[in-house]
């Protein structure tokens, strides 16, 4: 009798090979579709999600020996769509920007997280940790890292592992967990004041962001100012759903879960929400969906115009006041909630 135990310790290509007949050659259909020329659809390069129902469909039709090992490799694939290399756009590093690498002995042997400290032109600055999303390493983030030095904020980001030079296994929802708190860690000693704190996450970083927030909220006092979350999505889930039209349940079938929608209540410090009107990949009604499920006090910047990556480009002077709000706003909660809405008639990039 074929046993989901012995598939579940193999590496994907040998689990696919050790596979009854009829499931090898559906999983290998799949896998073909999977890295075929179907992989270049636009959203697809950018997020990894359109294929999620094809996965979601081959679990359901398969069953567990199949999906244990092939397909949630291939699922976190989907998901991160890492990208090596430098992008295309990134020109060099800033002189003032401070390279790093951090190995904690909880790592395995050649794993490391890479990391950039920008400090502002002011000692006494406030900081803002900086969580990426999916796809593209710092190097393709350091156009918005450049734009949050420049309000005035030293900026701590870093690379999860198996991102740009930071070394390890293809992530997972659990290791970018992990390496958010790491990185914590580090940035408490760059900034040793716990009121001029920042948590910062775009896109999936958001829920990188949320489950790291949510965490640090069961301290007291609470170690960080606030937290800023721009792009992001209620679960993966939900965005999967969304944007492939699909009445599957793929929330409850995902191993890569990041549920937002069910931690963000747990939040206890000021938040800023932060959404392009016109994000074509992650539908603004999930922020907003975030900003009424989170605690005071919060505010919500919508931004008519501006696509996934743009936001803060096209918010202008409006971003800048938002985050001098956020952390003039008190703790514990009680301001009440403001949603703010910039006004530009220019378009943005994706």
């Amino acid at each position: 009798m074929f046993k989901a135990a012995t598939l579940c310790k193999q590496s994907p290509s040998t689990a696919v090979e050790l596979m009854p007949a009829c499931s090898r050659h559906l999983v290998k259909r799949l896998l073909r579709l999977c890295s075929g020329t179907f992989m270049s659809a636009r959203f697809l390069s950018r997020l990894g999600l359109r294929w999620f129902p094809l996965l979601c469909m081959a679990i359901l039709i398969v069953g567990l020996p199949v999906g244990c090992a092939v397909l949630q490799h291939k699922e976190r694939e989907l998901v991160f769509r890492i990208e090596p290399g430098t992008a295309g756009w990134y020109t060099g590093l800033p002189r003032a920007v401070q390279e790093f690498d951090i190995k904690p002995a909880s790592f395995k042997s050649g794993q490391n997280l890479h990391g950039w400290w920008y400090p502002a032109d002011h000692k006494d600055a406030p900081a803002i940790l900086y969580l990426h999303g999916v796809r593209w390493n710092l190097t393709g983030q350091l156009f918005r890292i450049e734009q949050l030095h420049a309000l005035g904020f030293s900026v701590l980001a870093i690379d999860y592992r198996g991102f740009g030079q930071s070394h390890g296994d293809l992530p997972s929802e659990t290791s970018v967990y992990e390496d958010a708190r790491i990185a914590w860690e580090r940035f408490q000693v760059l900034q040793p004041d716990p009121a001029k704190r920042l948590l910062y996450g775009h896109s999936l970083g958001g829920a990188v962001a949320i489950d790291l927030a949510a965490e640090l909220s069961r301290q007291t006092p609470v170690p960080v100012r606030g937290l800023v979350i721009e792009s992001t999505f209620t679960s993966l889930g939900d965005a999967a759903t969304a944007v492939a039209n699909t009445s599957l349940p793929v929330r409850w079938l995902l191993s890569q879960k990041f549920d937002s929608i069910d931690k963000i209540a747990d939040v206890h410090m000021p938040l800023l929400v932060v959404h392009g009107l016109a994000d074509q990949y992650v539908p603004p009604r999930f922020s907003q969906q975030l900003f009424e499920a989170a605690q005071e006090p919060k505010r919500l910047l919508l931004v008519p115009g501006a696509t996934h990556n743009n936001s803060m480009s096209l918010a202008g002077r409006s971003y800048g006041q938002a985050l001098e709000k956020l952390l003039q706003a008190k703790m514990p909660a009680t301001t009440p909630a403001t949603i703010a809405t910039h006004s530009t008639g220019r378009d943005g990039e994706s």
